[in-house]
């Protein structure tokens, strides 16, 4: 399945981030599952965890050294917020 493109990423507190999309939907996604071993642990700081930053197009979500969770993760597995 394509997902929407993501227009906004905003990281908040007990890893979680804020996903906006085209379609006008807010999902909140849980980093926690994946923050395991030297690459994904790194998330753990919140400072470092606060450089997420978009793609280009929206077509995705990167930390500053890389890390990066695929687009149709963010997309299924979140839920939906108002």
């Amino acid at each position: 399945m394509l997902q929407p493109a993501i227009t906004k990423v905003e990281p908040i507190r007990d890893n979680f981030l804020i996903l906006s999309y085209e379609t006008g939907e807010r999902k909140r996604f849980d980093v926690s599952p994946y923050i395991k071993g030297s690459w994904f642990g790194k998330l753990k700081d919140f400072s470092y965890f606060s450089t997420v930053h978009l793609l280009p197009n929206g077509s995705g979500i990167e930390w500053a050294d890389g890390q990066d969770i695929a687009p149709h993760e963010l997309y299924e597995n979140s839920e939906e917020i108002e």
